[in-house]
């Protein structure tokens, strides 16, 4: 009787998520679009103490080029524009997309206004701060800047330019202080946790984002949404999950696959190696994942797994 209550449940969450396939927003984005969990977000990294939410000015853009998916959040609040991010893949280029994301709010800032940029008085801008919580299986400290002079040729503190990303790692036992005065981050450290946890335990991944489910709404972790919301919750889990793995194993056959035709050099004529060194030029030339994604007409994913396995191979300056 259990069983066949939760496959009906199930059927129910799939036809509902059948009329939602344009949703591409992420966990993270949708569980922060209140402008209240917000702000306490923003009170725990910053150690303030701001009560009304109305002080917070949502400022996201939606459609940027080089954000294949909406999961970034930007917001203006006591004059500082906050772009924060969500990512489950170590990357040293996000001083740079925070950068061209910056460039561009503060391009639409100065329009907004009718700012005259060739004018004598200076346009006063808001204090840029970009944060990213990062919840991969890469293991990493408790926070961690990285800083866009790293990667100019001359290295760090060089330049005219600069853009420091602060990482946070919100991986379940990680940044404790942050997730006592959060409890939004926390529980969505909780939930991401059984969900890992249960895939880990070899279960299919509806399986283990339903058991993730149930076991949080128990605990009374993420209830409101998960009650309200699961069958966007189940959707937005299984598009990012699936997306992953799907480019992950696309690439992982095309990789197995041209050793089997020849080895190394049956290999660096197949489809995979010209990719590799598309990316690796691209890198060379301080591209993004999004830009390289777009030039070549790749998903994401599959550049950031390529990027993975060079970086690894300690021959390319990431």
């Amino acid at each position: 009787m259990a069983n066949d209550l939760k496959c009906c449940q199930g059927n129910m969450l799939k036809k509902q998520m059948h009329v939602r396939r344009k949703y591409k927003d992420r966990l993270f984005r949708f569980l922060f679009q209140d402008k209240k969990d917000l702000l306490e977000l923003y009170n725990a990294v910053n150690k303030s103490r701001y009560e009304n939410p109305d002080y917070l000015e949502l400022t996201t853009l939606e459609d940027v080029i080089f954000m294949k998916m909406k999961n970034d959040v930007s917001f203006i609040v006591a004059n500082q524009l906050n772009l924060y991010e969500q990512q489950s893949t170590y990357s040293l280029n996000l001083p740079l997309r925070g950068l061209l994301y910056f460039s561009r709010q503060y391009e639409g800032f100065v329009a907004r206004r009718m700012e005259n940029l060739y004018g004598s008085k200076r346009i006063k801008l808001p204090t840029p701060q970009y944060v990213v919580f990062y919840n991969g299986k890469r293991e990493q400290p408790d926070q961690e800047e990285l800083l866009l002079s790293d990667a100019y040729e001359t290295g760090r503190g060089s330049g005219c330019l600069e853009c420091r990303a602060l990482l946070l790692n919100i991986n379940r036992g990680h940044n404790k202080e942050l997730m006592e005065k959060c409890r939004r981050l926390w529980e969505y450290s909780e939930f991401v946790a059984e969900v890992n946890g249960n895939l880990e335990k070899g279960m299919a991944l509806e399986s283990a984002v339903f058991k993730a489910m149930e076991d949080c709404i128990q605990r009374g972790i993420l209830e409101d949404i998960l009650i309200k919301s699961k069958a966007e919750v189940l959707y937005m889990l299984l598009t990012e999950y699936d997306e992953k793995k799907h480019m992950r194993d696309t690439y992982k056959e095309g990789e197995e696959e041209g050793y089997k035709k020849g080895e190394q050099t049956g290999y660096r004529k197949g489809k995979y190696a010209q990719l590799e060194r598309q990316v690796r030029k691209k890198l060379q030339k301080g591209q993004t994942i999004a830009m390289i994604a777009e030039a070549l007409e790749e998903e994401s994913e599959v550049i950031e797994t390529i990027i993975d396995t060079i970086s690894g191979q300690g021959n390319i300056k990431p």
